[in-house]
């Protein structure tokens, strides 16, 4: 059996900028200021710490309840915005194919290992019809800190299969070099995808186990668990 985790910001889809516009919308409202996110990177970052950086640039304190109230406010936002029309909206190269071939395969297990709160996870992989692919994870909710999110996932794996898995059978899959350099320390496999806003040379340089320039080539993406002798 094989845990494949992946993350969805550019690695699955792209939401259009719908994730950034949301939570722009809700800073406004919650703390006044407009804009509060931009030169802010989000890619690779969890929720929480993308929040406490807007925070903290506009110097202002953690409050956990306007945190809270801004998290209400951002799933909201996001319900409306992710409707929106937009050209740079889109499910990633392969994706629908990959998923529905490995949700059949009795040999995999699929999950998600993504710095999203759950509630925007779900909104995002809902809307791109995705989300039925994925029954639990690890997300935003359960660390700010993007590398203790595995043992979450592990741990739901093992809840929902009364056993536990082999690290050397769960892949971690992303588009950054933060994806990858999360599941080294477990070790954990590591399986870049440069569908986001890093390129291959730049995924290389954090020596995932496998790496890839998209994830259309189905036959290509099976071979790895060929040679794991799956």
């Amino acid at each position: 059996m094989k845990l494949l985790l992946f993350d969805i910001d550019g690695t699955l889809l792209h939401t259009g900028g719908a994730g950034k516009r949301a939570m722009n919308k809700a800073f406004t409202e919650i703390f006044g200021i407009q804009n509060a996110f931009k030169n802010i990177s989000m890619a690779g970052m969890t929720d929480p710490g993308i929040i406490k950086e807007a925070l903290d640039k506009h110097h202002l304190p953690w409050n956990p309840d306007k945190v809270e109230l801004f998290k209400h406010r951002y799933f909201q936002q996001l319900r409306i915005e992710i409707e929106f029309p937009n050209p740079r909206k889109h499910i990633k190269p392969g994706i629908p194919e990959l998923l529905a071939y490995l949700n059949k395969d009795p040999r995999f297990w699929l999950g998600l290992l993504t710095g999203n709160w759950q509630e925007g996870a779900r909104i995002k992989l809902s809307h791109f019809g995705l989300n039925r692919y994925f029954k639990f994870g690890a997300f935003g909710d359960d660390s700010s800190d993007r590398n203790k999110l595995l043992p979450f996932a592990l741990k739901r794996f093992e809840a929902l299969n009364t056993h536990s898995i082999d690290l050397n059978n769960v892949y971690v899959i992303g588009d950054t070099p933060l994806d990858i350099q999360c599941a080294q320390p477990y070790g954990a496999k590591t399986i870049g995808i440069a569908t986001g806003g890093h390129s291959l040379d730049e995924l290389r340089q954090e020596a995932p186990d496998y790496v890839f320039s998209d994830l259309s080539d189905l036959h290509s993406f099976l071979e790895i668990f060929e040679d794991d002798g799956s």
